[in-house]
């Protein structure tokens, strides 16, 4: 346990001393920017593009083989009775919840409305959407490798969720394409991480792009959405998570709550990981006296399948940026990205910056310019990192919740009270 503990800590100076670099980064980007030269756009045009394809040529196979994974994983929980089946009602609810709050809040703060935004020509298309009616006639794919190949997003999904449902069903026989999807998986997540090196230089040459091209005014306005969106992460985090769900639901002390959790979330916060905070997270449960049964099983399914935060952050830059680019979304359009919204949050791997394959998907099945890109980018690490400080917020509230919802065996009971 020491040796794990170790580790942990030893990998969670790593990703602070990464998110430094990448803020170092991202405040030189935004002061080089103001002053570049124009022989220089080139340059950091050729790096940031690089950087961005390295970032994104994982999308498919990452969303593909985490969700197929999530299912099946899914699935062997629920067979564990109601702990499994009550901790996943929790997570897809306040999941669903955290999509809607993010597409009406910025909607009704007009949010981008009036922003100017000059956007640099992509390679790679947007996905257009004609109507609801059409979307769902094209859900399943008649060729699902074309989908990948076409960079088909929703029908990427839907296969998976056909994939991983089936896998459920034939059950062992299923093992060894399970092993693939997992080895896959983490192959991707490896890369990801990989490239997340390099993510101070590429942030640096992004923001610049974006000053030089767009100006101060436009990264002033990037700066109230930052504002705006982190009072909205603070009050889901304290009214969803403290007063309705551990609260109303659990009967605990929200301020007990909150000083108990602060090593987890701060931990969160500095890591932008919630799988890294896992062990922080066990020993705040440990010490609100949440049953061992519930939190192994509540905890490691929220690090897998709760982003409710990733899903507000997600809303708001979809909202954002196309009113900004002055791209229309019908609501028919806003249900089919608040669904994939849904998804991809859950889907999405518990490492930092998974958030960035997340927005790269839904701005294509969106319609938005590509070159919006190179913006979210500049932003991405503050805002995934408090995203992730609020996932594992939730994590922790809906373990405690459950102490209550979730009536344990007597026999277990009082073995949890004689450890």
């Amino acid at each position: 346990m020491k040796k794990e503990t170790s580790k942990t800590l030893t990998s969670n100076k790593k990703a602070i001393t990464l998110s430094i670099a990448i803020l170092i980064g991202l405040i030189l980007g935004a002061v080089f920017g103001a002053v570049m030269p124009v022989w220089m756009e080139s340059v950091t045009s050729l790096i940031s593009t690089l950087y961005l394809h390295a970032l994104t040529m994982m999308i498919y196979p990452l969303v593909f083989c985490s969700l197929v994974v999530g299912i099946k994983g899914i699935g062997s929980v629920s067979a564990t009775g109601k702990v499994g089946g009550q901790a996943l009602l929790y997570y897809v609810c306040t999941t669903l919840f955290a999509s809607l709050l993010g597409m009406v809040l910025p909607k009704a703060l007009n949010l981008g409305a009036g922003v100017a935004v000059e956007m640099k020509d992509a390679e790679v298309d947007a996905v257009g959407f004609n109507n609801l009616l059409d979307t769902v006639k094209n859900l399943i794919p008649a060729n699902p490798f074309q989908s990948f190949v076409e960079g088909n997003m929703l029908q990427v999904l839907v296969f998976a969720i056909i994939v991983g449902i089936a896998c459920l069903a034939v059950g062992k026989k299923a093992d060894p394409f399970l092993a693939v999807c997992e080895s896959v998986n983490e192959i991707a997540v490896k890369i990801v991480s990989a490239v997340m090196y390099v993510t101070p230089i590429g942030v640096f040459c992004s923001l610049a792009g974006t000053v030089h091209a767009n100006g101060l005014a436009t990264i002033l306005s990037l700066a109230q959405v930052m504002i705006i969106l982190y009072i909205t992460y603070a009050i889901y985090a304290v009214v969803v998570y403290g007063f309705v769900i551990v609260k109303g639901i659990g009967h605990f002390s929200v301020k007990t709550f909150f000083v108990t959790i602060l090593p987890a979330a701060l931990n969160a916060f500095g890591t932008a990981s919630s799988s890294a905070t896992l062990p922080i997270s066990k020993r705040c449960t440990d010490e609100m006296g949440v049953p061992n049964e519930i939190s192994s099983l509540s905890l490691p399914l929220g690090a897998t399948i709760n982003m409710d935060a990733v899903s507000i952050l997600m809303s708001f830059m979809i909202v954002f940026f196309a009113n900004a680019t002055g791209t229309p979304i019908p609501y028919s359009l806003l249900a089919v990205v608040l669904l994939s919204n849904t998804l991809l949050s859950i889907g999405a791997p518990g490492v930092p910056n998974s958030a960035i394959a997340t927005f790269a998907a839904l701005s294509q099945i969106a319609g938005l310019p590509t070159g919006v890109m190179s913006m979210y980018v500049s932003v991405n690490v503050l805002a995934d990192a408090g995203a992730t400080c609020v996932n594992v917020i939730g994590d922790l509230a809906c373990s405690v919740s459950m102490k209550r919802t979730c009536r344990l065996p007597e026999h277990m009971n009082k073995e949890q009270a004689s450890l």
